[in-house]
């Protein structure tokens, strides 16, 4: 065994006021916190599901963690309302340094599993292109689901020349997800094809540079500023419910999806960037076509045998780089006024109004700004994250609503007990009191999940399981595949949001990795509150005021795989509600 090691993990001016402050000694995340004037530091890590406990916030001596509210006493660890105990660190300052002690590990981190990646079963490779031609991109995930029904929970398949580890196992894709970003992190190939397009920002970064970015995304997205921003919230689904109207009275056959990213648009360009599209008007209508592309136009690319575009470009390729390009115009517009606002009230430093402002006046660990095209990088990030992903699942909750008459009912019943007079939510306690369409997003995402897959690669040597791999072996994990397996979720093929109400059931299936839609451990999704607050938002201004009548056949609804996971085929007609 080791002996314990002393590491400095910040300056002294790095953690003022009372935390929580994330830092990382020798690879370990740590939370510092500041308790009766002294410093005390504990595992940074949530027992539950691996958040940064570094994101959470104090609460009168209570360390609360932000991804599902898990209470630690401030001065033990000890967790409030459970067993859990945080592990405690010795910390003190030392000319004006702050240091950590950690206790013994293991010397060595060598792998000792007893399978190699080239004993897994799997579907024979081709010469040359490996399996990438049994692969078709759009239905990829279904591919992949089928070869882990015959070939088990760890099986590889070949891209080309690179062979990929596939994983449906929940407590190794939870173990994944806990380990990174030290132990695992993104593939690098995706790295590589988001530099190549100009998209630098803190989806695809790695290492320091993704923690200091990371800060700033939580920030833009905590619970104070989605409080502050509830107004604006408020009046984008009010220009969406009066749009329906329109619809309805028309007649008008709505496409759910396209419906839907209007309305995620206005929303985060709002909060994002303090501009005040208005794509649910048609004003934008251009910002909208741009970003259609670009998702899927990734997602060939990350799953091509070979970078083929290096050669050749093909129309989806130059569709894709010049929707970037209109994107990109657009923005540095968007930049340059907020730039101009910053200059002319320089007091908005101390206090950004939004992440755009937030992400001008910040520095890197060096002091210095970040670079032109981090800004732009980490502002289309918050564009196609805040747009695409929160869409789908609203879309695809619709979908689920229309053939559940009973679900439906109940849940319109309940909004129309919660609002009351009102059409749209008027608050955050009123949103809150939605407690079933949260159920109902849950439901959805089990069955429909954004990310059905997510692409990763070890760093250093490790055993994942029995699985001894080598650094820098490509993993692949599916991530509904668990959610619908008989032996873990009762009735699996049922759209049965009632499950989720019991909320120790819902921990353990997050916990376990069996439910991951938005990630886990510390790199889990940091606008899970904001989608979360938007479907509550969407689905009780929707149902408050319109009976849905689909359009089409339910088994006509198909599932497409571009990046993230899309409804095709899902229209609706709107009627006004004679009692609203």
């Amino acid at each position: 065994m080791a002996t314990p090691r002393r590491c400095t993990v910040a300056r002294r001016e790095d953690v003022v006021g009372a935390g929580p402050h994330h830092v990382t000694a020798a690879g370990v995340d740590l939370v510092l916190l500041r308790v009766d004037g002294e410093l005390r530091a504990f595992d940074g890590l949530c027992p539950h599901q691996g958040a940064l406990l570094g994101e959470g916030e104090l609460d009168d001596g209570v360390l609360v963690c932000r991804n599902h509210g898990w209470r630690f006493d401030a001065r033990t660890g000890e967790r409030l309302g459970g067993r859990q105990c945080l592990g405690a660190h010795t910390v003190r300052e030392v000319d004006g340094n702050i240091e950590v002690e950690l206790g013994g590990g293991p010397d060595s981190t060598e792998a000792k599993g007893q399978r190699t990646r080239e004993q897994l079963p799997g579907p024979r490779p081709w010469p040359l292109v490996g399996n990438a031609l049994q692969l078709d991109a759009e239905r990829l995930h279904q591919t992949l689901e089928g070869w882990a029904a015959q070939y088990g929970s760890l099986f590889r398949v070949k891209l080309g020349q690179r062979p990929f580890v596939i994983v449906t196992d929940p407590p190794l894709i939870a173990e994944i997800l806990r380990k990174r970003p030290d132990t695992y992190r993104r593939i690098d190939r995706m790295e590589h094809i988001f530099d190549e397009l100009g998209v630098r920002g803190v989806f695809s970064a790695e290492g320091a540079s993704w923690r200091a970015q990371r800060k700033l995304a939580m920030g833009a997205l905590d619970h104070r500023h989605l409080t502050a921003f509830f107004a604006t919230l408020r009046d984008v689904a009010e220009r969406l419910r009066r749009r329906w109207e329109a619809a309805a009275d028309s007649g008008e056959a709505l496409d759910v999806q396209d419906e839907m990213m209007r309305f995620t648009i206005d929303v985060t360009t709002r909060l994002a960037f303090s501009e005040a599209t208005n794509t649910i008007g048609g004003e934008q209508s251009r910002l909208l076509d741009d970003l259609d592309p670009v998702f899927p136009g990734i997602s060939k690319r990350l799953n091509a045998a070979f970078p083929y575009w290096r050669l050749l470009k093909l129309p989806s390729d130059r569709r894709l780089e010049h929707a970037l390009a209109s994107v990109r115009a657009w923005l540095e517009d968007v930049i340059a006024k907020t730039r101009a606002r910053l200059e002319a009230d320089p007091a908005r430093a101390d206090d950004p109004h939004d992440f755009l402002e937030a992400m001008l006046v910040a520095r890197d660990a060096e002091g210095r700004p970040f670079s032109d095209e981090l800004v732009f990088g980490n502002a289309l990030t918050m564009l196609l994250a805040g747009e695409d992903t929160t869409a789908n699942t609203l879309a695809w909750a619709v979908h689920f609503l229309l053939d559940a008459p009973a679900e439906l009912a109940s849940l319109r019943a309940r909004i129309d007990e919660v609002l009351g007079e009102e059409r749209v939510p008027a608050g955050m306690p009123m949103t809150r009191a939605l407690d079933d369409i949260e159920a109902i997003a849950n439901e959805t995402m089990r069955l429909k999940p954004v990310a059905p897959l997510m692409f990763f690669q070890n760093i250093p040597a490790v055993t994942l399981g029995e699985l001894q791999l080598e650094p820098g072996c490509a993993l692949c994990i599916l991530t509904r595949v668990a959610g619908n397996d008989p032996a873990r979720v009762d009735d699996p093929a049922a759209f049965r949001p009632a499950r989720w109400r019991d909320g120790h059931l819902a921990a353990e299936m997050q916990r376990s990795g069996v439910f991951v839609p938005f990630g886990s451990g510390p790199r889990i999704c940091p606008g899970r509150s904001l989608a979360l607050l938007e479907i509550r938002v969407v689905l009780a201004t929707l149902l408050r005021s319109f009976e849905l009548e689909r359009v089409g056949r339910a088994e006509d609804v198909g599932e497409r795989f571009s990046f993230t996971l899309i409804p095709t085929n899902l229209r609706v007609r709107l009627h006004r509600r004679a009692s609203a």
